[in-house]
């Protein structure tokens, strides 16, 4: 997040803003341009806004430029824009980042410059016009007034040694007081040892922070959120939570977070199996004519059955997705902290369908123990000899293709929304923090997960049918696309939707659970809240 440049700091971006106060000729307008790094140590200026001053004070009108007659914001972006457009050509490229950036004493590597370019490039001709210039620095400005503001533990508009020290700590990185004065050093150009907000956008203007730490700290989804299915994209996780090994600490709280809501939500579970399978036009099954069945087949504790599996199968799922997840970034080549959303998508994807491959007979276990009679298995083991004994290995990869192919709808449609609604908070609230709180964030993962349990139901029906044909005696053994026509014909659409309500009467309670138990866990292993 912070970028140490040596002991030395380089002249800063603002200094190029305040010729225009200073009466220089940016160039273009009344003749060639002054070395911007001279123009800035020779004539006295006072402090002004720079680039990041997007809107004035309500009742302020901006003051023109005396040399252009723009507005003075747009002047200063006219300004720096020249000063970069090494060539003249009306547009920025890498080359000309590199050669305008050293100019002004800023060193970016290669790949951090080309990074710029591809956030800002809309028409995708390889450089920056002034328009996507300016929209580049105004999202890019958003993204650091979030971060600057979280890092401003006092709220005094200045960030001190402390202060840095305190917020790397909340990341699981410690750091002496010695080194976060260094950090301040490279930002601070007053020599104040403290750095307000037009130092830090200056020097961080121009460095791409496609990944803000803040946002991926407290806008985790698939680790907190635990619906039962295990189909949604893997969370991004910072650098220095990598390098710390802050992320397993994540990963375990929330597995336990999903074994607690699991537990809590496996009466529901367990009835939207049997309503899956053995619900029918002819056979009518309501909720509590369902949990009435239950009970009297096997008492209180046959509520349960099948969760023993479904919370043992947690542990290697999330560990094998979460390497394979990593694994995939890497091959698609991308060196990025985050990846966008279509990228997140198809590795999130194919990261699901290995871990789900994995484990896919603890699936078909999990199925056929929540839909067994009394006495009929003795646990887990024995109703795994049983299907071997009688079915063979084929068995318990049944219903594989319809859950493969529930992953693109589910994993897809639930990060579109969760990042949309996402998006939209951070643009329209996010003015002192990237934390939503706990009712945003309670809200929009509900939301999420509901629209992709939406979307995939029917697969997951049809899956659940397949994986219980054997234990139907006399039951027709179909193939997938058989069983839709099959359900079609006899019960109408509707029928690809059996089980839904109890299935969604467990959504709220499942994301409550595994958030409160989340949080628990994650002060209990040492992970601390901002």
């Amino acid at each position: 997040m912070m970028h140490q440049q040596g002991s030395l700091m380089p002249p800063l971006l603002g200094d190029v803003f305040c010729q225009c106060r200073s009466g220089v000729d940016p160039g273009g307008v009344g003749g060639h341009a002054e070395d911007p790094s001279s123009a800035s140590l020779s004539k006295p200026v006072t402090q002004q806004p720079v680039a990041g001053d997007w809107h004035p004070d309500p009742g302020q009108s901006p003051h023109p430029c005396d040399i252009c007659g723009a507005s003075e914001q747009e002047h200063r972006l006219k300004v720096l824009f020249q000063v970069l457009d090494v060539n003249g050509d009306g547009g920025i490229c890498v080359n000309d980042l590199t050669i305008g950036l050293k100019k002004l004493g800023v060193h970016r590597t290669e790949h951090e410059l080309m990074k710029i370019v591809k956030a800002g490039d809309k028409d995708l001709d390889g450089q920056l016009d002034f328009e996507e210039f300016v929209h580049y620095l105004r999202d890019h400005e958003k993204k650091l007034r979030l971060v600057f503001k979280s890092l401003d533990k006092k709220n005094d508009g200045r960030i001190d040694s402390q202060e840095i020290m305190q917020s790397l700590r909340d990341l699981g990185v410690n750091i002496s007081e010695e080194q976060a004065e260094k950090i301040l050093r490279s930002m601070d150009k007053n020599g104040t040892m403290t750095i307000d907000w037009n130092e830090w956008r200056d020097y961080h203007l121009l460095h791409p922070a496609d990944n803000i730490p803040e946002i991926i700290l407290y806008w985790k989804h698939s680790t907190i959120f635990d619906v039962g299915e295990s189909l949604m994209v893997p969370d991004e996780f910072t650098a220095e939570e990598k390098q710390t090994g802050m992320w397993w600490r994540h990963l375990v709280a929330g597995g336990g977070a999903g074994a607690v809501s699991r537990t809590c939500t496996a009466p529901l579970d367990r009835l939207k199996v049997l309503m899956q399978v053995h619900a029918s036009k002819s056979n009518s099954m309501h909720i509590s004519g369902g949990f009435a069945q239950m009970i009297r087949e096997g008492g209180v504790r046959s509520l349960w059955r099948g969760n023993g599996i479904n919370v043992i199968k947690i542990a290697p799922e999330s560990a094998i997705k979460f390497m394979a997840y990593e694994q995939i970034k890497r091959l698609i080549g991308s060196n990025q902290e985050t990846l966008g959303i279509t990228e997140r998508l198809v590795a999130g994807s194919l990261a699901g369908a290995i871990a789900q491959s994995s484990i896919y007979p603890m699936e078909v276990l999990k199925t056929r123990l929540a839909l067994r009679k009394t006495g009929q298995y003795s646990g887990i083991w024995d109703c795994a000899k049983h299907v071997f004994q009688r079915e063979g290995v084929a068995a318990f990869y049944k219903g594989y293709v319809p859950n493969m192919l529930g992953i693109i709808p589910y994993a897809g449609i639930d990060l579109a929304v969760y990042e949309t609604l996402k998006n939209s908070w951070l643009q329209r609230f996010a003015t002192d923090s990237a934390d939503p709180g706990v009712f945003v964030l309670l809200a929009c993962g509900t939301t999420s997960s509901t629209c992709g349990q939406l979307a995939s139901y029917p697969l997951a029906l049809v899956r659940t049918r397949m994986q219980a044909q054997a234990t139907q005696e006399g039951g027709p053994q179909m193939s997938m696309t058989g069983l839709f026509r099959h359900i079609v014909r006899t019960e109408g659409a509707m029928g690809l939707y059996r089980g839904l309500a109890p299935n969604f009467m467990k959504v709220i309670p499942s994301v409550s659970i595994s958030y409160v138990v989340y949080e628990y866990l994650k002060i209990t292993l040492g992970v601390q809240s901002k």
